[in-house]
């Protein structure tokens, strides 16, 4: 039965260690897929964010294509009614034109009418001269013939009575002669106004038929103008109407595309929680194969760790019994931002104190394993005071190039850091990304010990290495 001990005891310690490598192997590519979810997830959430931002813009193109439909149509409406008012409109002038035309030439007739009449007028004027001259010629010869009769006495009586007689009617000839003579003066200067009125009225016809003609060619031309404007608008509002259907097909889709991606994004969310998960499972799997005593690879990483932890509690104690500073002022979470640092810097009332002691303590053991990256010690809240020389250089103008150099006196308050943080156990071994700014991730192993002093548990000692 002893044998059988003796033989089972290096059994059990190399499943022990094969469980421990086993346990880190699984954080290391749990970590790396949780690292791949976390990316995919922000892309997904910057994805999700330009789809809103897309969703908005489309929805707001929607709505100004809809605008622009309706007002085309108002356009295509407005130019149908136009062009109806137009084409009634040359109808119209279209009769008038024809209406002035008759009128036109009814006046160019009746200048030409009255240019006959005051011929004519003339003639009877003439005519009538030649009877006023004819009566006064005949009023002359009957006066003689009175004469003659009065000479011949009784013989020339008869004689006389038919002097007398003419001599009446001679008379009366002239005073007719006279009083037509007056009709045809008056007759004449009514036809001569008339005469100049038609010719006026002729020039003011032409005129207006020119005018209109002008008028007629012009309205012709705006409506074929307007023909084209509505067809050009029936064309447009077709055009317009594409348009929003396109822009309404493609906001449903953005809208579809945004309700996977949410989804997408969803799922990743579970999927990262559920990674880490396994993380921590993972972790405390290889935190009890260790405590069974299977140390592994990481055995004499986890006994240095422990026995620094130890050196800065001591160190700690050491300043506070010999009053370089408080308890309260260790203890303290009060973090003062140093201005003009990008990333952010802060102050606790412990970090002077903690750039004297820690140096001497984080800084040597930079050299005695080459896969050792950084030591550091953090505060309960991720509070990283005093770092490793190589990385607390000072700030320069790029931030990306001070994320990775200058990591003093900055809170690391991620998973990792705040689990290193506010561990009480003997030690915690984590697999995680480090990032070292601008993109840039390194897979690295982050052992951590308490840094426990007065009964009270202040923070941790990180030590990171590489696989």
């Amino acid at each position: 039965m002893h044998h059988s001990t003796d033989m089972s005891a290096p059994d059990r310690d190399r499943e022990l260690a094969r469980l421990t490598e086993a346990a880190t192997s699984l954080g290391r590519e749990t970590v790396d897929i949780g690292g791949f979810l976390t990316d995919l997830d922000q892309r997904c959430s910057q994805h999700l964010t330009e789809l809103t931002q897309v969703g908005g813009q489309t929805a707001d193109l929607s709505e100004v294509s809809a605008r622009m439909h309706d007002a085309v149509q108002k356009m295509s409406d407005t130019a149908e009614v136009t062009l109806a008012r137009v084409q009634s409109s040359v109808r119209t002038i279209g009769e008038t034109g024809q209406k002035s035309q008759v009128l036109a030439e009814w006046v160019r007739a009746v200048h030409a009418g009255s240019t006959e009449v005051e011929d004519m007028l003339n003639a009877v004027q003439t005519s009538n001269t030649l009877i006023s001259d004819i009566a006064w010629q005949v009023h002359i010869l009957a006066v003689n013939a009175k004469i003659e009769a009065a000479r011949a006495g009784q013989a020339g009586k008869g004689f006389a009575i038919v002097a007398e007689s003419v001599q009446d009617l001679s008379q009366k000839t002239a005073d007719a002669a006279k009083k037509i003579d007056t009709t045809v003066a008056r007759l004449a200067d009514w036809m001569s106004r008339l005469h100049r009125e038609a010719q006026t009225t002729a020039l003011q016809a032409d005129a207006v038929l020119e005018n209109a003609g002008d008028t007629d060619r012009a309205l012709s031309e705006i409506e074929q103008g307007i023909g084209a404007m509505r067809g050009g608008a029936l064309a447009l509002s077709d055009e317009a109407a594409q348009a929003k259907s396109a822009v309404d097909s493609t906001r449903g889709a953005v809208d579809r595309v945004s309700v996977s991606v949410s989804k997408v994004a969803a799922d990743v969310d579970e999927a990262t929680r559920r990674c880490i998960t396994l993380v921590d499972t993972s972790e405390r799997i290889l935190q009890h194969a260790v405590a069974l005593g299977g140390d592994g690879a990481d055995g004499p990483m986890i006994t240095l760790v422990q026995d620094l932890a130890g050196q800065v509690a001591q160190a700690m104690a050491h300043a506070l019994d010999h009053g370089r500073l408080t308890e309260a002022d260790l203890f303290a979470h009060t973090y003062r931002p140093i201005n003009g640092t990008n990333p952010q810097q802060v102050l606790a009332p412990f970090t002077a104190v903690m750039d004297q002691i820690l140096p001497p303590i984080q800084e040597p053991l930079l050299d005695r394993d080459t896969r050792i990256v950084f030591c550091a010690a953090v505060d309960t809240n991720g509070y990283l005071p005093t770092h490793n020389h190589k990385f607390s250089q000072p700030q320069g103008a790029d931030p990306v190039w001070n994320a990775a150099h200058c990591r003093n006196r900055r809170i690391f308050d991620d998973r990792v850091g705040l689990k290193a943080g506010r561990n009480t156990r003997p030690f915690l071994l984590q697999v995680y990304r480090r990032d070292m700014g601008g993109g840039e991730f390194v897979m690295m192993k982050d052992l951590s010990a308490p840094i426990t002093l007065r009964g009270r548990h202040w923070g941790g000692l990180r030590l990171a290495y590489r696989f």
